[in-house]
């Protein structure tokens, strides 16, 4: 029984994001209340509420399963990478940027960010946080393993150069996010530019 509820709250849950991040990508953050989500998911408002109980719970709730996904995808790409520094660097930002707006719209992304800002000191910033501390450990990851295997130079600390390789690739996340006009074909390029010149200054 207790499997069974398990399941159904799961399925309730997973309705409950997939109708938020169409509608919010749709109509857009602010014009979307939480009874026309509960509405999307058919379930009652009350429902909604109980687990999700503001739309803010909700955007964070959906930022949280997209980066909980790409980390996941990018856990095989740390374990088995391309057996060259630019590529294998390339290939996991690539990966981020690519899955960035499968549940999130640009504005999506800004009001997330902004809340984070706003109030630092909330539980959806903290949480806002740790998120991208788990991107960067991830990078920090990936340059270990290719020190590992002779294709980055070992006298550099994998945990400061992935900080690094990190807050490069979120800040000019934060610009394609900020622009309307950038496509993500604009931000590939930015990112290829820029990891061929860390590639350069790390590879073994």
């Amino acid at each position: 029984m207790t499997g069974l509820r398990e399941r159904q709250k799961a399925d309730r849950t997973g309705r409950i994001l997939d109708a938020a991040s169409r509608l919010f990508r749709t109509q857009g953050y602010d014009a979307v209340r939480i009874e026309d989500i509960a509405a999307a998911a058919e379930v009652s408002a009350g429902t909604c509420y109980n687990y999700f109980s503001t739309k803010g719970d909700l955007l964070l709730a959906i930022v949280s399963m997209e980066v909980e996904e790409v980390v996941e995808a990018g856990r095989a790409l740390v374990t088995a990478p391309p057996p060259d520094t630019a590529k294998a660097l390339g290939s996991l930002i690539r990966l981020y940027y690519d899955h960035s707006l499968h549940y999130l719209s640009k504005e999506m992304w800004r009001k997330a960010m902004a809340f984070s800002i706003e109030a630092p000191d909330t539980p959806f910033s903290r949480h806002y946080t740790e998120l991208d501390a788990k991107l960067s450990a991830q990078v920090c990851e990936l340059i270990a393993a290719l020190q590992k295997r002779g294709l980055a130079r070992p006298d550099l600390d994998p945990a400061v150069l992935g900080q690094i390789v990190f807050n490069t690739l979120n800040q000019m996340f934060i610009e394609f996010v900020k622009a309307d006009a950038m496509a993500l074909t604009d931000l590939h390029r930015m990112n290829d530019a820029q990891t061929e010149s860390l590639a350069a200054l790390i590879a073994a």
